[in-house]
C-alpha cells in the first residue's frame, strides 16, 4: 500500500512523543501490505473498523486512532487524521 501522507503522523507525534514508535510501526506494516478489502486489513490489524467511508485503526492499545480512507483498487491509504482516544 502507498501511504499518503506521513506528515500527519509526524505532526501528531511531535505533540505526543510516546506515539512515535507505534505510529511508525503501523506505517511500516501498512506500507508492506497488499490489501484487497477489510478482511485483508483485519488480518494485519484485527481492531480496524469502518465508519462511513473511513477505516479507523486503534494504535498503542487504543490510546491513539488513525483515521484513513483506503482505496483498495489503487493500493493507497490516505491518512485523514490522527487523534487520541479522548479527542475522538
Amino acid at each position: 500500500m502507498h501511504v499518503i501522507s506521513k506528515s500527519a503522523m509526524k505532526a501528531f507525534w511531535e505533540r505526543h512523543s510516546d506515539a512515535k514508535e507505534p505510529l511508525r510501526a503501523w506505517f511500516r506494516l501498512t506500507e508492506h501490505a497488499e490489501w484487497r478489502d477489510l478482511t485483508d486489513v483485519r488480518k494485519t490489524f484485527n481492531s480496524a473498523d469502518v465508519v462511513g467511508v473511513f477505516t479507523i485503526f486503534n494504535v498503542k492499545g487504543n490510546t491513539y486512532r488513525i483515521i484513513t480512507a483506503i482505496h483498495y483498487n489503487r493500493q493507497k491509504v490516505f491518512i485523514r487524521n490522527v487523534f487520541t482516544h479522548a479527542e475522538l
